[in-house]
């Protein structure tokens, strides 16, 4: 099953609650890993801060999402 992303989930978080999302945020070039503002930054933020595809972002952390649930 899908999960689905909190429009107000933080990067910090996701990755807190999905270390899977931590390969994630290094494959699209972004440093999140132990930024300060990972823990205010939400996945709209980051896309737009890294002027990256909001949409592919959110559907490649969603992925690790489920890939991490599936353990």
């Amino acid at each position: 099953m899908k999960r689905k992303l909190s429009d107000d989930a933080t990067m910090d978080g996701i990755m807190r609650e999905t270390p899977a999302a931590i390969r994630v945020v290094l494959q699209h070039g972004m440093l999140c890993v132990g930024c300060p503002i990972a823990s205010f930054h939400t996945v709209s933020d980051a896309a737009s801060e890294h002027n990256l595809d909001e949409d592919q972002l959110r559907s490649d952390l969603e992925a690790a999402a489920d890939a991490d649930g599936a353990d």
